[in-house]
């Protein structure tokens, strides 16, 4: 109990460590990285299935990176609670820059705008923690759906999505 009060303590002053603003630009690189992969390969069922798939990877955040403020201050239940994560969700992007052929370059902007900020004010330990969950994302949504009929064909990952994975992997420089 006093530790878990000690880390509520610690995500509280990690999420005043960043403002509103910086905090909406780590969370649109995670968001805007796992609708790329989606848009790449739009379908009806598929765009759907592939959101939820988002949705659950951003739910078990905190859970999966229990030591990184960032991932904390973003996506803990604390956050939720505290607004923090709606308002780091909530995107500001144009139709224009979430087209098929424009999605991976803005969602790899948005990773170049998040990664200068963390390496400003996150510890050298939480950085590729926080690539690797981007990564993670834009993973899961690949794999969420195939080509098939309600999206049960295979393969999952389109060749459309393995090259957005390519590109946001470099990107990440994982």
């Amino acid at each position: 109990m006093i530790l878990q009060k000690q880390w509520r303590k610690q995500i509280i002053m990690t999420t005043s460590e960043y403002t509103p603003d910086e905090l909406k630009t780590l969370g649109s690189a995670v968001m805007l990285t796992g609708m790329a992969v989606s848009v790449v390969d739009v379908g009806i069922v598929s765009t759907a299935i592939e959101a939820t798939a988002l949705a659950n990877e951003i739910a078990g955040a905190a859970k999966k990176y229990p030591t990184n403020s960032v991932i904390q201050a973003l996506f803990s239940e604390d956050a939720a609670k505290h607004g923090e994560t709606k308002q780091a969700l909530k995107l500001d992007v144009k139709s224009e820059d979430m087209k098929p052929e424009t999605a991976v370059n803005t969602a790899i902007a948005a990773i170049n705008d998040a990664l200068t900020l963390l390496t400003q004010k996150a510890t050298p330990e939480e950085i590729p923690q926080f690539k690797e969950f981007i990564y993670s994302c834009a993973e899961h949504v690949a794999n969420a759906a195939g080509s098939g009929l309600f999206g049960t064909g295979s393969p999952k990952v389109s060749d459309k999505e393995a090259a957005a994975l390519i590109a946001i992997k470099a990107a990440l420089s994982l």
